[in-house]
């Protein structure tokens, strides 16, 4: 039988791994899965349809599977949340539940969600990203894995950010932020101002990807072409990696428009 602190107050409806700890005064609806080993520390807070992973940490007065903020939303309808495998989330983070019926809020696996951060209706976080403190995404919101986002960074709903992508510190983010780039807002609106080449070499990416994608940007952002002309060139240009493709694909798929 899971651990749980006497204090605190879990619905009999929940599904608890016995190995799962839970702390003084944290509150856990009827609805709640939770996988192995996670630990849900004093004044967390879970409700709705909400199933969170293995070895999860969820930290003081975080609050997951909240009711969407979104006003389409209509009491009643069913919508989910769900955290992967090994995430963090830290003090005061909020995820909430889709909108429409049937629509997830995920959050993936080895994921760090520090304080005050926030995830609305509808994102898709991948794997592996970082999200400081007060970052915040705007509904239906798609982060690629292995982004990072910095403290602050407030992304626009709709947008994406692309795997490997970093998005520097109070950064406004109202347009996609392209993968293995650098996305700062030193002054409005943020803009790329070149490839993560330190990130990208720390998770191993070879010299030959780095000075592909350094090839790719300059012909996007520093030649004065326009966006069509500095595709093709970097399709004719750029030797055809998968991460080249990869930054191709994501240009051309977007529907608000690259940054």
């Amino acid at each position: 039988m899971a651990s749980i602190h006497p204090t605190a107050i879990v619905d009999p409806k929940a599904e608890l791994d016995p190995t799962v700890e839970v702390g003084p005064y944290a509150i856990i609806g009827p609805d709640v899965k939770i996988g192995e080993g996670t630990v849900v520390q004093a004044h967390a807070y879970i409700s709705g349809h909400t199933t969170i992973g293995k070895r999860c940490q969820i930290f003081p007065f975080a609050c997951v599977g909240m009711k969407s903020q979104d006003l389409k939303y209509h009491e009643g309808d069913v919508t989910y949340a769900e955290i992967g495998d090994e995430t963090v989330l830290r003090e005061f983070s909020t995820i909430h539940l889709g909108t429409k019926p049937g629509e997830v809020t995920r959050v993936g696996t080895n994921c760090l969600i520090m304080a005050y951060c926030h995830v609305a209706h509808g994102c898709t976080v991948g794997n592996h990203v970082i999200m400081s403190n007060v970052a915040t995404l705007a509904g239906e919101v798609q982060v690629g894995d292995y982004a990072i986002l910095g403290g602050l960074a407030a992304v626009h709903q709709f947008c994406r950010i692309g795997e490997h992508a970093m998005i520097a510190g109070a950064s406004a983010v109202r347009k996609d932020a392209p993968p293995y780039m650098i996305t700062e807002c030193a002054s409005e609106p943020a803009r790329v101002r070149g490839p993560n080449l330190i990130g990208l070499e720390r998770r191993g990416f070879p010299a030959e990807v780095r000075t592909a994608l350094k090839e790719a940007y300059r012909l996007i952002y520093r030649e004065n072409l326009n966006r069509s002309q500095a595709l093709e060139r970097v399709e004719k240009e750029v030797p055809r990696l998968p991460e080249i493709q990869k930054l191709l694909d994501f240009y051309r798929s977007s529907d608000r428009s690259v940054l």
